[in-house]
């Protein structure tokens, strides 16, 4: 095998609160999240050397990068004297609170891990990309979990009630640390009763979970975006709508697709980034492995 392709699927916050703070610094949060059908396609291909493509998108391929850090964990942790050209084709919005760059590092180590047939247990890439960053765990398990502690707690829950997610973009996006920082300075008057979204999912009723659905981060974000959004997609029929992540992006859910396109087509007369996908299952996974011809 030369060349595998991964798709990894970008992720919604059903709820997120914050729930303490860890001895290192880091805030504990509580969290129900879901993986979407919006993939990040990433293609890898054996090499003598280490590079990163990124065509069409702003983001910078340096050893910065979340798809540098994770073949570099691979590497490492394998022992194995290789490479790797990497090439992705984004289509998740950055510093949406979607989880992109954690897709990419998740879609590296199943790819390597396929590539190179390393054979590394879901346990042993999620150590890996727990070291990368606090969304990759999930990233690679994916579907429907209950997240706890810096995410590296996590409960897989039944598949989300059936449904369709709106989200929306907007412009400009959102620092992850100044969201938190901001938190510890003003608090938040919402917190999501995990607890009850957990058992309205196991129940599979749709409205339930809408009425649980908040985001313990969306007053800190100060976005000016987030209102005039949610305001819209409520007008057009959502059961609930929120902030995903510490932001920027925002989206509501629809237990009717006519209502989704209706609300998708109102946000598109203002936003460019407007997206209409369902709820996925599984995270990052290898689709077209590509093998040597003889």
């Amino acid at each position: 095998m030369k060349q595998v392709t991964v798709l990894a699927p970008a992720k919604l916050n059903l709820t997120l609160d914050v729930v303490g703070l860890e001895p290192n610094g880091y805030h504990s949060l509580d969290m129900i999240m879901q993986t979407i059908d919006l993939y990040e396609q990433i293609t890898l291909r054996k090499s003598m050397w280490l590079n990163l493509r990124l065509p069409g998108s702003r983001v910078p391929a340096n050893d910065s990068n979340t798809a540098i850090k994770a073949a570099l964990a691979f590497f490492h942790y394998t022992g194995l004297l290789a490479g790797v050209d990497i090439e992705i084709r984004k289509t998740v919005p950055v510093r949406a609170g979607m989880a992109g760059g954690s897709a990419d590092a998740a879609g590296v180590l199943v790819g390597l891990n396929a590539l190179y047939d390393a054979r590394l247990s879901m346990s042993e890439l999620c150590m890996l990309g727990a070291q990368i960053g606090a969304d990759v765990p999930f990233a690679l398990l994916g579907g429907t979990a209950r997240v706890k502690g810096v995410g590296d707690l996590m409960k897989a829950l039944p598949p989300c009630p059936d449904c369709t997610f709106v989200i929306c973009m907007p412009q400009a996006g959102i620092s992850t640390p100044k969201a938190f920082a901001r938190y510890d300075q003003m608090g938040s008057s919402v917190h999501p009763n995990g607890d009850r979204a957990e058992q309205a999912i196991r129940q599979q009723d749709i409205v339930a979970l809408a009425r649980e659905m908040q985001n313990a981060l969306e007053e800190s974000s100060e976005s000016q975006h987030n209102q005039p959004i949610r305001q819209l997609l409520d007008e057009n029929g959502a059961l609930a709508s929120l902030m995903t992540g510490s932001g920027a992006a925002v989206f509501g859910i629809f237990d009717c697709p006519q209502k989704a396109q209706q609300a998708a087509d109102a946000l598109r007369k203002n936003y460019t980034q407007v997206y209409i996908q369902k709820p996925c299952r599984g995270g990052a996974r290898v689709v077209v492995p590509k093998k040597e011809k003889r």
